[in-house]
């Protein structure tokens, strides 16, 4: 009942906010960054290692200059995220441009579901609005792929933030289901897999050099896309200025199912630090993202192995 109340609470004064140009929401970004910067120095310290061991070539001065433009794209990100729980279709095309969805119409003329592969760069919210640019088959499921959050009244709240403009909200655990059941149906889907966070110990099968990082990834979404035999596409944002995105599909695979194992998630990765070397501060810096390290893993391998012999 109280997180029902609060959530109620919290959507009023979101879209209340969402209400606002989009002039004033940035002067509402402009004054937040200086909070978030300068006073709560939120995760300063995790982003400036990140970006340090990341670009060791680069001087301080360039370090720093991609530091305050990371934060100032950060507050950017939570106002244009609430913008889309009001703004019309019409009016979000005006600032989003999705290039190669004939690619994917394509796909879906020959019979096949597509995923798209993605990390956290620029507004990857935004994205919830790619079904909006189909136009051979409208009534295609845009779905995403997410991890319920912590909070009920946040996590309800992004659910109306991200379906506001037709997105489809599947849960992790949820998702082989829901593409069986678009399969059984003939009806043709793309969900969006946002694959660069940092897998569990248990979880971690594959490591990978990403930018200047020995990496462990998650395998999870592309076993998902080869057991469903997707077209997989790589997403790239671009960020031209303030307010304006542009989206452009690029395939990395016309049938999952052919690939070798991993050569997904391989490509993906080269493509995404390729994305970010051309402009770093759009990317998601606040994840402690090298808190596990492969000397680590190999100890707990072996802990385990040590272990299991001695039972």
């Amino acid at each position: 009942m109280i997180s029902k109340v609060l959530y109620h609470l919290l959507y009023a004064l979101v879209y209340a906010i969402s209400l606002l140009p989009f002039g004033v929401l940035y002067l509402i970004s402009d004054a937040l960054y200086v909070i978030v910067y300068h006073v709560a120095r939120y995760r300063r310290d995790v982003v400036w290692k990140n970006l340090t061991s990341s670009f060791p070539e680069k001087d301080e001065q360039d370090l720093r200059r991609t530091e305050h433009q990371f934060y100032h794209w950060l507050c950017d990100y939570f106002v244009e995220t609430f913008k889309l729980l009001s703004i019309s279709d019409e009016k979000l095309l005006q600032h989003i441009e999705f290039r190669g969805v004939d690619q994917l119409e394509a796909s879906f003329d020959n019979g096949q579901n597509c995923a798209a592969i993605l990390g956290h760069y620029c507004n990857w919210e935004w994205l919830s609005a790619t079904g909006l640019a189909f136009k051979q088959h409208p009534d295609a499921v845009m779905g995403l792929i997410y991890h319920p959050l912590r909070s009920d009244p946040m996590d309800w709240l992004f659910i109306d933030i991200r379906s506001a403009h037709g997105g489809v909200c599947v849960k992790k655990k949820h998702i082989l289901r829901y593409l069986m059941e678009y399969r059984s149906k003939n009806r043709r889907s793309l969900f969006g897999y946002i694959s660069d966070q940092t897998p569990k110990w248990d979880n971690i099968h594959l490591w990978l050099p990403f930018l200047n990082h020995d990496t462990p990834v998650f395998t999870g979404g592309e076993r998902i896309m080869r057991k469903m035999d997707d077209a997989v596409f790589y997403v790239e944002m671009q960020r031209p200025r303030r307010g304006y995105y542009i989206c452009t599909f690029k395939p990395i695979s016309a049938h999952a199912a052919r690939e070798p194992e991993n050569e997904i998630t391989r490509k993906f990765f080269v493509l995404l630090e390729n994305t970010i070397r051309q402009e770093p501060s759009y990317y998601l810096w606040t994840h402690n993202r090298w808190k596990r390290t492969h000397e680590e893993y190999n100890q707990r391998l072996q802990n385990n192995k040590m272990t299991e012999q001695d039972a």
